[in-house]
């Protein structure tokens, strides 16, 4: 377990770092330029999520059940993945409401996503894992607007061929993991 939080304090932190240092931030780009931040950015993420997943898989060698989730959950975690996946495309694909409405809708996915899978899942692992992951995105979620709301920024209305867009590509993404990728890469297959 040691190693689990190690990885998610190495990779939270470094996502937090715009919501709890912004001016620092600001600073170490200006000092190192774009390329430069991004690149540490980048190593930094990659290092935490490496770390995380190593992690993971140890804890779940020796999994302690905190509580047994009803079998129906596993609907139910499907359904809101669906809806998480489009949260995460909508971002990518401009002019959609998902956008203009949420402001930031992959924050939304990612709290949607741990929210559904600490419905799934009981184990201690799994409860840490995903339960850093709800209350970071929805700390980040309410900082990011508190930042918008002062500075003034409106985001632009939605087409709604672009939030057809939107929901196609993640309901393709969500059928492709969750009847594919996510056996293969988790070991799980959450729909049979």
């Amino acid at each position: 377990m040691a190693v689990l939080v190690l990885g998610l304090i190495l990779f939270i932190g470094v996502h937090s770092v715009r919501m709890v240092a912004r001016p620092w931030r600001a600073a170490q780009i200006e000092r190192f330029g774009t390329h430069g931040w991004r690149s540490a950015f980048a190593v930094l993420s990659i290092a935490g999520i490496a770390v995380t997943v190593y992690g993971y898989g140890l804890a779940r060698h020796n999994p302690v059940l905190v509580w047994a989730p009803p079998f129906r959950m596993a609907h139910v975690t499907a359904l809101l993945m669906a809806i998480a996946f489009i949260l995460l495309v909508a971002p990518f694909v401009r002019g959609n409401h998902f956008k203009s409405v949420l402001g930031h809708p992959f924050l939304c996915g990612v709290a949607l996503w741990a929210f559904a899978h600490l419905l799934a899942n009981g184990t201690l692992n799994d409860i840490v894992l995903f339960g850093v992951f709800l209350v970071w995105a929805l700390l980040d979620l309410r900082s990011e607007r508190r930042h918008d709301r002062d500075a003034g920024v409106v985001y632009p209305q939605g087409v709604v061929s672009r939030d057809v867009l939107v929901v196609v590509i993640g309901l393709v993404g969500w059928a492709v993991f969750a009847f594919w990728l996510h056996g293969l890469l988790i070991g799980v297959r959450p729909l049979g």
